[in-house]
């Protein structure tokens, strides 16, 4: 044996909406609600985001932490794009799922088993 197999979730059991996007000083915060509709509890959820500009260009990468995510909770979670303003964001893409995690067990699938939205004119893909 090598260990303990990596727990499967739910296809579709964690929806991530963009819903609001703001601006704060020289930074755009953006607003997420995330709604874990599985019975997992997630510790980690950890994504590697790609912001592009309004023109379609790469703007910039980085790395989004939306866990804890409890089991059947809606939740929001927020953070400011740096040094970005809101009218520069045309969209985000989830590019990959960096780290999954429920208890001390790795998510199989993880990146497939989310569904994205957004509420803006922004676009929200994966």
């Amino acid at each position: 044996m090598t260990g303990p197999a990596p727990v499967a979730a739910a296809e579709g059991s964690v929806a991530i909406e963009l819903n609001k996007l703001e601006p704060k000083g020289s930074d755009c915060r953006a607003y997420f609600v995330i709604d874990n509709k599985s019975e997992t509890a997630y510790e980690t959820l950890k994504l590697d985001f790609i912001l592009f500009r309004s023109d379609g260009i790469i703007d910039q990468r980085f790395a989004v932490e939306l866990a804890p995510l409890k089991p059947k909770k809606r939740t929001v979670k927020l953070f400011d794009v740096a040094n970005t303003s809101c009218d520069d964001v045309g969209s985000f893409l989830i590019n990959d799922v960096m780290e999954c995690r429920a208890g001390s067990e790795d998510v199989s699938d993880c990146l497939q088993n989310l569904t994205v939205s957004s509420r803006t004119d922004n676009a929200l893909s994966k």
